[in-house]
């Protein structure tokens, strides 16, 4: 299906592998020049080949910045300019308990997860507005809306996302700029297998075990199964795009059926 984005223009950041990775794929294979990001030049310039090997008939670019330091942000959001997708997909996450999680560990987690989009939308969203057109998408986590007891600063920032992410579609009225955002369950990605395989060593126990066990002691999974990474990005690239324009404010699932309310 062509979901009418070829010609459009698109930065993902935390992109050089895992769900950012698979948005900026699939943005790319339809037609989209994206941009991507990650913290070392090296993943970056990796990454740039593997997509630009993949889609040779888009522009792939890559800027190198920690979103964690708002200089290094601003410097990336200066050299970027204006695009037509934002993608804020970079995040970090943790298995923590909460009385041992120190302010400058918190900070590091609002910085990552959450200011991370604040700083994109504060400068990419006024150009979507002026011109009329622009999708945000936020890649947020279904531990937003039931944080983890052992993750609560990841739960408490994704929670933050959600809510920054119906507060500026608000904004949007009368324009073809949505700003929506996206509840991913538990997602098969690079930071999450390095995770399970290290538990597995230390278990001397095989990986797909400790895999299968995470998931089969999540009792309310409905998939059965950790998400494959595109799977949270065919929502992604569906809601960036001109088809998704009813869609605005919105906090839509990809969670494998993990959370049980209704709505």
């Amino acid at each position: 299906m062509d979901l009418g984005l070829r010609g459009r223009t698109a930065f993902i950041s935390g992109s050089t592998a895992g769900i950012g990775y698979a948005v900026a794929a699939a943005l790319a294979a339809e037609g989209v020049d994206v941009t991507i990001n990650g913290r070392s030049p090296d993943r970056v310039a990796a990454a740039v080949e593997r997509l630009a090997a993949a889609a040779p008939d888009v522009r792939v670019a890559g800027i190198a910045a920690d979103f964690a330091d708002a200089a290094a942000v601003d410097r990336l959001l200066d050299e970027l300019g204006e695009v037509d997708v934002l993608v804020a997909n970079v995040g970090v996450f943790g298995l923590d308990r909460f009385e041992d999680v120190g302010d400058d560990d918190w900070q590091r987690y609002l910085d990552v997860n959450l200011m991370s989009a604040v700083r994109s939308a504060r400068r990419l969203l006024p150009g979507m507005l002026d011109r009329g057109h622009g999708r945000i998408v936020l890649v947020g986590s279904e531990s937003g809306v039931d944080v983890p007891g052992d993750m609560v600063p990841y739960g408490v920032t994704k929670a933050g996302l959600v809510a920054l992410g119906n507060g500026l579609a608000k904004r949007t009225r009368g324009t073809s700029v949505t700003v929506n955002t996206v509840l991913g369950g538990p997602t098969w990605s690079d930071g999450v297998a390095a995770a399970v395989t290290s538990v597995a060593a230390a278990q001397a126990a095989p990986v797909a075990t400790v895999r299968d066990a995470i998931i089969g002691q999540n009792t309310t999974s409905l998939l059965g199964r950790f998400i494959e990474p595109s799977e949270i990005a065919d929502l992604v690239v569906w809601l960036a795009s001109p088809r998704a324009s009813a869609t605005n404010g919105a906090a839509l699932r990809a969670d494998g059926g993990v959370l049980t309310t209704m709505l």
